[in-house]
């Protein structure tokens, strides 16, 4: 990411920004696109505010790994909250702005929503997710700052990856 927004920033964006965009571009929606099945191993790329752990941890069961990333302590800190509250042992964090230190090949499905548009590193952090998704694997990704075309021409470029299907608000890619 360009540069790790401040702890204020991030609180603001999580008390204001957030509830205002899931009013609009509701999170449940967006997973509905999404296959998600019990013992899958997941990594959220960019995990923020843990949007989305409570509802992958809990399809993905006892049997499933969700990983969540993101180079923000807070938004580590906030997963780490959910997973003790709700009792996940199916959830683990990983603070970082792109290395996973997750083995070649070991991930389902990584989504990656609502951040690449911030990201400095962008290759970087797609060379990564192709190393750590699983030959049959699914990169699915949504970002609402850019358009379709923005979003088919950064992703495709490197020849990593191939859009197997579109939906109303994300985009599935598979390994090439």
């Amino acid at each position: 990411m360009k540069n790790q927004m401040s702890n204020i920033a991030f609180k603001m964006m999580v008390t204001f920004g957030m509830p205002i965009r899931n009013l609009f571009i509701p999170p449940k929606k967006i997973l509905a696109e999404v296959e998600i099945k019990t013992g899958y191993h997941i990594l959220d790329f960019g995990c923020g505010p843990a949007t989305f752990t409570k509802t992958i941890a809990e399809k993905i069961g006892k049997s499933g790994k969700f990983y969540a990333l993101d180079i923000h302590p807070v938004a580590v800190k906030s997963v780490e909250k959910i997973a003790q509250k709700k009792n996940f042992s199916n959830i683990e964090t990983i603070l970082s702005n792109c290395y996973t230190s997750l083995p070649p090949d070991s991930l389902d499905l990584v989504i990656i929503f609502d951040v690449f548009h911030i990201l400095s590193n962008q290759a970087e952090v797609l060379t990564e997710i192709h190393r750590v998704l699983k030959q049959d694997g699914i990169m699915s990704f949504s970002d609402h700052h850019m358009k379709e075309a923005e979003i088919l021409k950064r992703l495709t470029k490197n020849r990593l990856f191939k859009l197997v299907k579109k939906g109303k608000m994300t985009f599935n890619f598979s390994k090439i």
